[in-house]
């Protein structure tokens, strides 16, 4: 079974397929490296394709103490494969809290007028908790799903956080695939889980706090929201005012794990994004059009 040691010795599972041009997959909380399946299958005919399970999330280890998973640890960890793998300046593509470790990898390793460690970041499903308004009642109820998995197990987790309102629309959708997430979710670790909830989830910084270093991202940004994952939109639309090299796609009638829910729309949309951004045609926001702040034309509310 294929590892990478992370810096602090915690070893991560990965899988790959294909060669090309490198992407790495970071998944979400509810997910775990089985998450990119469809994007494996459709993007290692042109791409070396890499995902892999997070800490604690099996069968990558799974650390007892709460100190060992942070915002900081995802975002080395992300660092670490791409080290560990000796990849050239790959497509870094994550899911909500992939997304927040893909964005936090980029803040630090694709500022400008830095050596880049990637070439695009694709952000799919960001910004949930994140606004000012909802963030700390988000943190406080990190902490409170922490303690129910302690409590719980993650059976009665996944019966209860996995049908939240911005999973709807997958179950109807797609009865099976939705059926097969939730199974997934119920066999992740509790320990990994509620550590992953309360010291990553529950203490990661607001990205409103952020957007000075985000504004300083120096490669192509692909931005991806379900216009139905009502927590993520604002975030969203944040991210893709406060990045030069941004763009935004809001899939239809869809909620948070798009690549999943809607997954020949996310292959297609993000396809067509990395053959742009590897011909240098994505280009940034021509500052004519750019808005007067990350709140808009109706400024901060």
């Amino acid at each position: 079974m294929p590892t990478i040691a992370a810096d602090d010795g915690v070893k991560l599972h990965y899988e790959e397929a294909g060669s090309g041009t490198p992407i790495v997959f970071v998944h979400e909380y509810a997910g775990d490296w089985r998450s990119w399946e469809p994007q494996m299958r459709y993007f290692s005919r042109g791409h070396r394709c890499i995902t892999y399970s997070a800490r604690g999330y099996l069968p990558s280890d799974v650390p007892e103490s709460v100190e060992s998973y942070s915002q900081a640890h995802w975002r080395e960890d992300v660092r670490a494969v791409v080290d560990g793998l000796k990849l050239d300046r790959p497509h870094v593509v994550g899911l909500s809290m992939g997304a927040f470790a893909a964005l936090h990898f980029g803040m630090k390793y694709c500022a400008q007028g830095r050596p880049l460690k990637a070439r695009s970041l694709t952000l799919a499903g960001v910004g949930s908790g994140a606004h000012p308004a909802t963030y700390k009642a988000f943190q406080e109820s990190a902490r409170a799903n922490a303690e129910d998995i302690r409590k719980h197990g993650m059976g009665h987790f996944a019966d209860t956080y996995g049908h939240g309102a911005a999973r709807i629309q997958f179950q109807k959708k797609d009865p099976r695939g939705f059926a097969e997430y939730n199974r997934q979710l119920a066999e992740h670790s509790a320990v990994g889980s509620a550590n992953t909830m309360a010291g990553y989830q529950g203490r990661r910084p607001c990205l409103y706090d952020l957007t000075a270093e985000i504004s300083r991202i120096g490669v192509p940004v692909l931005i991806m929201a379900g216009d139905e994952d009502e927590p993520c939109i604002e975030a969203s639309v944040m991210l893709k005012r406060a990045i030069p090299g941004a763009g935004l796609a809001l899939l239809a009638k869809s909620g948070h794990g798009i690549n999943v829910e809607e997954p020949g729309l996310f292959n297609q949309l993000l396809d067509d994004y990395l053959r742009r951004a590897e011909a240098g045609s994505w280009g940034e926001r021509d500052p004519r059009a750019a808005p007067p702040s990350i709140w808009g034309p109706g400024g901060k509310p």
